[in-house]
């Protein structure tokens, strides 16, 4: 069954976890930004919002971490369940200030907030901004990655499951080429921190995608070799010294792919699977309206699957279409990982990757492999939408079940949308 569970919402991709299930208490935790389109316009605009969902009868209710925070869907908190029982969410803006805000639940009850706290990153920024939350465990530390200095990726640290946080240093680093530099995703268990990184932005660099781990205080490439004996410790290495899973250039059934852009990454057990997003950049053709209104018309989605002997085995997953905003070529409708079942993917793709043909709206289809990744059975999800179905997100903390969310309606920039949150609690 899905189900609307918030009339107003939106969510960017670089910040985890954005929703998770409590299975003691038998709720999911949803984070989200409204905007001035939807549903209470201006007067709810930006607001930080949690919708908590009661699985048992399906009712939501939206908690507000903080009114008219910012409209723009990058400041999505991040969840994470404490040891005690608490919430903690950490949520950012778009780069338009340098602080790290976060709040803290009363135990059990994440309807109910603590005060806001606030990280000052501008001793270390410059006044420059920060953007992004991630929320990972490694060894009895809490880590907060963020894109910070330089625009780097970077961390903060808490010793306390987040009631403090101290700033620990840069990730990687290398000059910045254009807007910023690399988009990183991360997965964890308590021993390791694992991640993907582009070297820019796809739209000012023809990136390639690397992969890397954090393990007992050091970086390593995907073989173990370490890259950075002491990680977020002084000087930070380049990515381009981790290892490559999408080399930019490289052609695929005689197509080139380029400008690739990181997309979700999960560990389940020993293994880990990514997806990965690139260009196949077809010629102009400037008499062509749909050429005119999307000048990247043909974006591909690849999975990465870590095989025996630390070697990734990389195949082309599905077509992305076009990208879905005019000023954002390389925006997608995106694809999860089942966070307990890497052989499981939804895919929001505008073109129906049963047969090739092209789809209305972006609509979510189910993907199954049982050969890690090398061919696909596929389901729909969603079928003959009148609006954009996008971003879809599997919450983790129960693998007993598959909570999958999505947003749906119209998306015209990260800061202007009329989309609802929908939840469709269902196991395939």
């Amino acid at each position: 069954m899905v189900r609307v569970i918030n009339d107003n919402g939106a969510w960017c991709w670089f910040q985890d976890e954005r929703a998770v299930v409590d299975p003691d208490n038998g709720v999911l935790v949803v984070g989200s930004i409204a905007a001035p389109e939807g549903p209470g316009g201006d007067a709810r605009a930006g607001n930080v919002e949690l919708t908590v969902v009661d699985l048992a009868t399906g009712t939501a209710d939206i908690v507000v971490l903080h009114e008219r925070f910012e409209a723009d869907d990058h400041d999505v908190p991040a969840l994470w369940r404490r040891t005690d029982g608490r919430w903690l969410a950490v949520y950012t803006k778009h780069k338009t200030d340098d602080l790290t805000r976060w709040r803290v639940s009363e135990p059990g009850d994440p309807r109910t907030w603590g005060p806001e706290r606030t990280f000052d990153w501008s001793e270390h920024t410059g006044g420059r901004g920060v953007t992004y939350s991630n929320l990972h465990e490694l060894d009895g530390r809490l880590y907060c990655f963020a894109r910070a200095v330089n625009d780097d990726p970077c961390a903060l640290v808490s010793d306390d499951e987040g009631d403090t946080w101290t700033y620990a240093g840069k990730l990687f680093t290398r000059p910045k080429v254009g807007y910023v530099n690399g988009y990183t995703r991360y997965t964890s268990t308590p021993r390791r921190i694992d991640l993907i990184t582009t070297d820019h932005h796809p739209r000012d660099y023809n990136n390639s995608i690397y992969h890397g781990y954090l393990e007992a205080g050091a970086l390593h490439r995907t073989d173990g070799t370490v890259v950075d004996e002491k990680a977020l410790d002084g000087d930070a290495p380049s990515q381009v010294d981790l290892t490559t899973i999408l080399q930019a250039d490289s052609v695929w059934d005689g197509e080139p792919m380029t400008h690739c852009w990181t997309v979700d990454i999960r560990r389940a057990g020993d293994e880990v699977a990514a997806v990965l997003l690139a260009r196949h950049n077809t010629p102009d053709n400037p008499e062509d309206a749909f050429a005119r209104e999307h000048p990247v018309p043909d974006h591909r989605f690849f999975y990465a699957r870590l095989a025996p002997g630390n070697t990734w085995q990389v195949n082309q997953l599905a077509k992305a279409g076009h990208g879905l905003l005019k000023h954002e070529n390389d925006y997608t409708g995106l694809v999860a990982i089942g966070p307990y079942d890497l052989d499981s993917l939804y895919v929001s793709t505008p073109i129906d990757p049963r047969d090739g043909a092209a789809c209305e709206h972006h609509e979510i289809f189910h993907a199954r492999t049982a050969d890690s990744g090398e061919t696909w059975t596929w389901t729909p999800i969603t079928e003959g939408s009148q609006g954009d179905n996008l971003r879809p997100i599997v919450a983790p903390g129960d693998p007993g079940r598959v909570p999958l969310l999505w947003f749906r309606g119209e998306m015209t920039a990260s800061q202007h949308y009329n989309c609802e949150i929908v939840l469709s609690d269902e196991l395939r």
